[in-house]
């Protein structure tokens, strides 16, 4: 059965941290273990600050200030909240998935066990040229 994808309503709910239903949990559990993972943290957190950056950037061109450093302002805001979004990538994920009822740690063994079943030969050639002689 393939993962029904939330409504855009329910996918703006879900990216500022609400639950799905239960019936997206198969879409919940692609969306932290898929091979673009990492770039829907990264969507997801721009998408979480985009309102306060326009209404900050706003705010500052009402006080007086100029365009630029209005802009440099928000920029540099941006600059840190992917800093933070990206450096709490994994532990976010789990999270994300533990809240919709998968066990701790769900999402970083599933990307693993992906992650070795796409290496496993290379794997196998390193074991051959390198550790031939440890056994």
């Amino acid at each position: 059965m393939a993962a029904k994808r939330p409504n855009p309503a329910l996918w703006l709910y879900y990216q500022y941290g609400g639950r799905l239903p239960e019936k997206h949990r198969d879409w919940v559990l692609h969306d932290g273990t898929c091979r673009t993972w990492l770039v829907r943290v990264f969507a997801r957190g721009l998408v979480v600050v985009a309102p306060i950056a326009a209404v900050l950037f706003m705010i500052l061109l009402l006080l007086g200030h100029s365009w630029p450093l209005a802009a440099g302002s928000v920029v540099l805001g941006l600059l840190v909240n992917i800093r933070y979004t990206l450096s709490y990538s994994v532990e976010s994920v789990d999270g994300r998935l533990a809240r919709h009822g998968f066990p701790a740690g769900h999402g970083s063994a599933v990307r693993r066990r992906a992650y070795e079943l796409a290496h496993a030969d290379e794997a196998a050639r390193y074991r051959a040229a390198y550790r031939a002689g440890e056994d």
